[in-house]
Formats: structure tokens, C-alpha cells, sequence
């Protein structure tokens, strides 16, 4: 089975995902429109820096990575257990998730998200040409993102599954925690575990609807309950990406680890180094680099790349391409 960046399939054997992710890059501003952003953000002091400005200017990286995963059933329980229970840190019980395998990574400094997807999709329907495993699109919630897949899915007719990442929901949640209860309460961890396994068990809307009652009984004045305001919204809009029970039922993987482990080898370990400052083509060479080293193959397209210098430099000089011996 195979994946792709924010995304995946499979078959009854295996499933496959895939995602898409944004990582910045420090670099130096080329196109148009970045000049444009960096004159009208321009310095307001010649000797130093005024509140909120900064020294360096990051340029998002769209990164995506398909791999295969065979399907491991699972529970909310498995997932998510209660603290200090049986299942909790330390404990044992839990089935692991679904291990992902075969990855292949793409990222671009230079590509816009619509052209890095599609590079995706057509990566994934190498690897399942006939479309006969499940696709499974894994997703941080980023609403351009996800109609930017709807769309490729829908001009290739694939039927495709979208998913947000349970890890971006546990973020919100614990927002919307710390509205609720005091700063190093024992119970926020509780509260939080129980809410967890109803949006695992597939019950988005039914949180989303707790969490605005417990906040309007509490009579939170609107800065105090921003977090819980923003969880709720969130949940409520990406409600019909959250299905986790069927993710889970069917076996399938639920968190975009995976592009995260990514967008840190390819991204930060090279080009977030201390004192880093990019060109657009420098920075796309050496994404495009190390990425052909992850996927294993670098060689191949070595022996590509000098073939092509070779016919550049020397054969296109002569008559008929044949160079005399």
C-alpha cells in the first residue's frame, strides 16, 4: 500500500496515505510579489529593530510524501487512555497504529500547493495505477489544502478520503482545557483524555456543543474563553473530516507523523541552520537533492544528470549528435 504527503491508500492487505505540509525556509526575496511584501513591510528604524519585526523573512516549503501502511484496527482506547489507567503512560494494552512504508517525499520552495498535490497524485497513481487500493488524505486542516486535493481527486476520478490530523484537534482541545480550568489542575489531563475519545468515537459536533455550554454556564468573559471559542469552531467546521471511528475501523492512520519527520529531515536539519540565507534555485536544488536521496534514487538520476551534460556540452556539437572517437 502507499501513501502520499497528506494523503493515502490502500487495499484490504494495506492502505496507503498521503499529506501535504508547509515548512518555512529562511531565504532572500526574489519574486515580484515578495519584493513587493518586503518593501511595504520595510524597516521603520535604521539602528535597530522595532517590536514585532524581523531580522529574516521565511518562504513556506510545500512538502508531500506517499507510503504504504498496512491497516491496523483500532479503538479510541487504543489511541487515547485514560491517565494513570491501565492503558496510560506506562501501561501496556494499547495496539500500536498502522507503520508506514515504501515513503516517497517531493518538496518545492519555488511550486505553488496546487502543483505539488498534483505532483502527489501522479506519484500515487504510478504506485496504484488502476486505483484499486483506498485513498486516505491525511491533512493539518488547511482549507485551501483540502479543495486543492477535492479538486485533483475529483479531475482524476479517484475517490479519495480526507482526514484531519487527530494531533491538530488535540491542540484545540487543550485550548479550549485551559479556558476551563485552573493552571495545573490534575483534571485538565482527564478532561481532556474523555473529550479526545468521543471525537475519536466520532462525536466532533457533540464536543463542540459541551465545550460552548460548559464556557456560557462558566460565564467566561469573551477573552477568557477565546481558546474553548476557537475549539469549538473548529470542530464544527472540519466535523465532516474528523470520521475517526471509520479511520479506525477500517484500519487506517490518523496523524500526519509521517510529513511532520519529513519537513524535518528534508527542511529544517539543512535549511533552518543558524545564519542560513537562500536563493529561491539554490533552495529548490537542494530540496530537490535531498529528497531524491530519501527515496533512494539519487543514483539513477545521476546517471541521468551526466548523460544530459554530456549530450549539452559535447554531443549537440557535432553532426548527428555522434561525437568522433
Amino acid at each position: 500500500m502507499r501513501l502520499a504527503a497528506h494523503a493515502g491508500f490502500g487495499r484490504r492487505s494495506g492502505e496507503t496515505h498521503r499529506w501535504q505540509h508547509r515548512q518555512g525556509a529562511p531565504d532572500r526575496p526574489h519574486r515580484a510579489a515578495t519584493r513587493k511584501a518586503a518593501a511595504a513591510a520595510g524597516r521603520k528604524l535604521s539602528t535597530r529593530l522595532s517590536p514585532g519585526e524581523k531580522l529574516g523573512r521565511k518562504r513556506m516549503a510545500e512538502v508531500v510524501a506517499v507510503y504504504h501502511a498496512t491497516p491496523v484496527p483500532r479503538t479510541p482506547h487504543d489511541v487515547i487512555a485514560t491517565p494513570g489507567g491501565p492503558g496510560g503512560p506506562g501501561g501496556g494494552g494499547r495496539r500500536a497504529g498502522p507503520k508506514a512504508a515504501g515513503k516517497w517525499l517531493h518538496a518545492s520552495v519555488t511550486d505553488d500547493t496546487a502543483a505539488v498535490i498534483a505532483t502527489m497524485f501522479d506519484h500515487a497513481q504510478r504506485a496504484d495505477p488502476g486505483g484499486r487500493r483506498p485513498w486516505v488524505v491525511l491533512v493539518d486542516g488547511n482549507t485551501h489544502q483540502i479543495e486543492v486535493i477535492k479538486t485533483q481527486a475529483k479531475a482524476r476520478d479517484q475517490p479519495v478520503t480526507i482526514i484531519v490530523d487527530f494531533v491538530h484537534v488535540l491542540e484545540y482541545l487543550w485550548k479550549a482545557a485551559r479556558c476551563l480550568h485552573r493552571e495545573g489542575d490534575p483534571a485538565i489531563e482527564t478532561w481532556i483524555a474523555a473529550q479526545a475519545r468521543l471525537v475519536l468515537a466520532g462525536r466532533a459536533r457533540h464536543v463542540a456543543g459541551a465545550i460552548r455550554r460548559k464556557t456560557t454556564a462558566a460565564g467566561l468573559d469573551p477573552d477568557r474563553r477565546k481558546g474553548a471559542d476557537a475549539c469549538v469552531t473548529y470542530l464544527l467546521n472540519k466535523s465532516r473530516y474528523l470520521r475517526y471511528h471509520h479511520a479506525l475501523a477500517k484500519g487506517w492512520p490518523i496523524a500526519t507523523g509521517v510529513i511532520e519527520g519529513a519537513c524535518r529531515h528534508l527542511i529544517n536539519d539543512r535549511m533552518d541552520i543558524t545564519g542560513a540565507r537562500w536563493s529561491l534555485s539554490g533552495a529548490e536544488a537542494v530540496l530537490k537533492l535531498r529528497a531524491l536521496t530519501s527515496n533512494g534514487d539519487f543514483d539513477a538520476y545521476w546517471t541521468w544528470h551526466l548523460n544530459k551534460e554530456k549530450q549539452r556540452v559535447h554531443a549537440d556539437h557535432y553532426l548527428d549528435a555522434v561525437i568522433p572517437t
